[in-house]
């Protein structure tokens, strides 16, 4: 089956440790990201990190299992799929905070995914559905941190 790989970015007028750590945060995480209704570390993680494992669920009720693969403070994280379920057989994201200035960062989210049989045929449709919630994800983060003088930060 064809992997399905896309990337969208939006600049946050916030320090770039402080959107990694914001978005790291999964007692904040409900707050800006309006795509999921469901978003927990599981296996008695109190904090993200590489082979720590998370369940979310989107608003439409798709959950899906991920680990941490890759966890790079204050620069990059990176999930895959731990088993294959729902619509994908196999899926991937990273999302890279690339500091611009002290006060300006680039947030760009990468996704790559194949998707189970028989839904090939619709693997434009979910792509473009896709990247329409990883739009207005990254709005939504934008809009939070830029309208919240005071966030919690990770000592």
């Amino acid at each position: 089956m064809k992997q399905i790989r896309f990337a969208e970015s939006i600049q946050i007028a916030c320090p770039q440790q402080r959107v990694f750590d914001y978005t790291q945060d999964y007692d904040q995480r409900l707050v800006w990201d309006t795509f999921l209704r469901e978003a927990i570390l599981l296996d008695g993680a109190k904090e993200a990190a590489k082979g720590v494992k998370s369940w979310c669920v989107s608003r439409h009720g798709i959950g899906m299992e991920t680990e941490y693969v890759s966890f790079n403070r204050p620069a990059v994280v990176a999930v895959k799929l731990t088993r294959p379920m729902n619509l994908f057989r196999t899926f991937a994201g990273s999302w890279r905070f690339e500091q611009l200035t002290t006060e300006l960062t680039n947030v760009i989210f990468t996704y790559s995914f194949t998707l189970r049989f028989p839904l090939a045929p619709f693997a434009g449709l979910v792509r473009y559905l896709l990247v329409v919630n990883v739009r207005g994800r990254l709005r939504d983060l934008k809009n939070t941190l830029e309208s919240r003088p005071v966030l919690p930060t990770r000592n």
